[in-house]
């Protein structure tokens, strides 16, 4: 791989950064403040870094104001020193740049349209009447459903699955294992057997949207799931059939969604929160990690549910008290009364 290697004076001006020090350094990789050397650039975004600023080794470090004032190398300063850190990490991305084009091993339907500089890897199926925008890469061993549709500019892993008529926005990132477009779990219980329900809806996914590894996203039942603009899916994510999620909400790996739930803009949902079915979620709502929501949420603000961890002697004797809160309340109850006759 060659080594690319940046000046610090340019890397300032691509992040909008002051710079105090050099600008003819030359920068050559990212690391952290307690591991970089001379030749790489750090950030500090965690005050809780902070204490290995004044002996770092990086040749520059991207920091706020506040917090700069004890970096004994250059600083580029910038209000959102991650942000900062975010961009640059794209100038240093080993990840191998596809090559326009078609591989012999892809199978195509005569029927489907690629742009002239997508990516097309080995052993993809590409089915009936899809669309391929322009610099799209589709990675090895992916099947793209038939009518379907994704959007110029996104990045499709190797063995991802798009089910058919699902609808991908531009600039969207795939990753690896995830399925788009599955059957959601309808059906119909007679008698005590459970009869499938047709699954009629799409998928429609908008612009700059990420897709987590094996994730999986059902198709409607009768109308589409739809993800919006800027949403941030992690690894390992259950979305039920005729969900909605609002634009640039993020969930963490394992977070459940169940089906016909709305979900609204800029909403944060921990690790492996879950969310019941027929809900209503507001804009700006913050799910602290293995939350579960059972009922609407109409209000911004964080939420929580459950017990942290502790031993399990403690633990056991907290159980019994929990079983124990319904009588009490009763009880309380009754001695009110009292107090007040």
């Amino acid at each position: 791989m060659t080594e690319r290697s940046y000046r610090l004076g340019d890397i300032a001006n691509a992040l909008g950064a002051e710079l105090r020090g050099d600008p003819d350094v030359k920068v050559s990789g990212l690391a952290t403040l307690h591991t970089a050397g001379p030749g790489q650039i750090s950030f500090l975004a965690n005050p809780s870094y902070g204490k290995y600023l004044a002996d770092t080794r990086a040749s520059a470090v991207i920091a706020s104001p506040a917090s700069a004032k004890d970096a004994p190398t250059n600083v580029l300063l910038l209000d959102n020193p991650y942000l900062g850190y975010a961009q640059l990490s794209h100038w240093f991305d080993p990840a191998p740049v596809a090559s326009p084009g078609v591989h012999a091993t892809a199978v195509v339907d005569p029927s489907a349209t690629i742009a002239d500089d997508a990516s097309i890897g080995p052993n993809v199926v590409v089915e009936a009447g899809v669309v391929i925008g322009e610099k799209v890469v589709v990675g090895a061993g992916s099947v793209i459903g038939a009518r379907s549709r994704v959007g110029a500019g996104t990045l499709i892993r190797p063995r991802v699955t798009l089910a058919h008529d699902v609808i991908i926005g531009e600039r969207c990132h795939i990753l690896s294992g995830a399925v788009i477009g599955s059957d959601g779990f309808g059906f119909a219980n007679e008698k005590g057997v459970w009869h499938r329900i047709a699954q009629l809806g799409r998928v429609v996914i908008g612009n700059d949207v990420e897709v987590g590894a094996n994730t999986t996203i059902d198709r409607g039942a009768l109308d589409d799931t739809v993800i919006g603009n800027g949403v941030k899916l992690d690894n390992l994510i259950q979305i039920a059939h005729n969900v909605s999620i609002g634009d640039h909400s993020a969930m963490a790996a394992m977070v459940g969604i169940a089906g016909s739930t709305r979900i609204g803009r800029h909403c944060v949902f921990g690790g492996a929160s879950g969310v019941a079915g027929h809900l209503d979620i507001a804009d700006q709502v913050h799910l602290t990690g293995m939350t579960l929501v059972t009922g609407d949420i109409r209000e911004p603000g964080v939420y929580s549910s459950g017990t942290s961890a502790d031993s399990n002697r403690q633990w056991r004797k907290n159980a019994v008290r929990f079983r124990q809160l319904d009588a009490l309340a009763r009880r309380v109850k009754e001695l009110e009364k009292k107090l007040e006759g």
